[in-house]
């Protein structure tokens, strides 16, 4: 999928990341996401991670438990 095809939630293109501008969230065709941001070592992810895709319940439930 390219990130013409992707609908971008966050973000508009001013920032210190310019145009592709990072951390983002994009949304798909599908209703997930996709989300760009600095690469984390906080554990070691499975080979070809690097974007996550997630269902927009997963994100509803994360901003819940956030109290936002």
């Amino acid at each position: 999928m390219a990130r013409e095809e992707l609908t971008r939630l966050t973000g508009n293109g001013n920032g210190e990341c310019g145009e592709d501008g990072c951390p983002n969230v994009y949304r798909t065709e599908r209703g997930t996401f996709v989300v760009q941001g600095d690469v984390s070592d906080a554990f070691a992810p499975q080979p070809g991670e690097g974007l996550v895709e997630i269902p927009e319940s997963v994100l509803r439930e994360a901003f819940r438990a956030l109290g936002w």
